[in-house]
């Protein structure tokens, strides 16, 4: 019998060395990332779709490159402070690497990448524990977009349904997801059968460097709460 996979030590010093080789690999390529374009910006993320992302980063492969990842590590790269930025000013992007963010380095003029990233967003089924932005209630009755095949699957994420000479049938009135309230994994799997899209992809500047000047997206930031910070 073959052995598995999973009962194969690890080295726990190989995987320290090679996360460690990642790290200063990413920080190595953001600072290339500084010489080799003209602007950097910070921005943040909502409902996070991989697949989404890659396909908005592909648009900009020729002009630019994107980093995700562990804030610390691009604010190592960066510098993150006066006294270790490897550029005047960088230290102020660092600063605004907080939560679900993201480094942008291209060489498109400000006005076509505030364009894109303003004018990008896509529509998503939500996840487990998002917050619903609207109340889904079924009523009483048949439910014909729903084949016999379906009846035992429904129940089991807490339905009350029946069949019905062949048709699946809501016997009382039910509530998928009350609107601002957490979504359960049940309701993510009836709101994807019913088509409904609660999740938006969205990407939102916060600021921008260049070598000419520094500039803030963020309603409510100024250059000041950053130097404080």
């Amino acid at each position: 019998m073959p052995k598995s996979k999973r009962n194969r030590p690890v080295t726990l010093s190989k995987t320290k060395k090679k996360g460690r080789e990642h790290k200063e690999n990413v920080v190595n390529a953001i600072r290339e990332s500084v010489e080799k374009y003209e602007s950097v910006y910070v921005f943040t993320f909502e409902n996070m779709r991989n697949l989404k992302f890659k396909e908005f980063r592909d648009q900009l492969k020729s002009s630019s490159r994107f980093f995700l990842g562990s804030n610390k590590v691009m604010q190592v790269a960066l510098g993150r402070s006066v006294a270790d930025e490897i550029r005047p000013g960088l230290h102020k992007i660092s600063k605004l690497l907080r939560g679900d963010s993201g480094l942008c380095f291209t060489s498109l003029p400000k006005e076509e990448v505030v364009r894109l990233f303003n004018g990008y967003e896509d529509y998503d089924f939500a996840r487990t524990g998002s917050i619903a932005t609207e109340k889904v209630e079924l009523e009483e009755g048949p439910l014909d977009q729903f084949t016999h095949e379906m009846e035992p699957f429904l129940r089991k994420q807490g339905m009350p349904v029946r069949l019905n000479k062949g048709v699946v049938e809501l016997v009382s009135d039910f509530v998928v997801c009350e609107e601002g309230k957490p979504i359960s994994p049940e309701a993510a799997r009836i709101l994807r059968l019913l088509a409904i899209k609660m999740a938006t992809f969205k990407l939102h500047l916060t600021c921008r460097w260049s070598y000419e000047d520094f500039e803030i997206y963020k309603e409510g930031l100024e250059d000041s709460d950053i130097e404080s910070s």
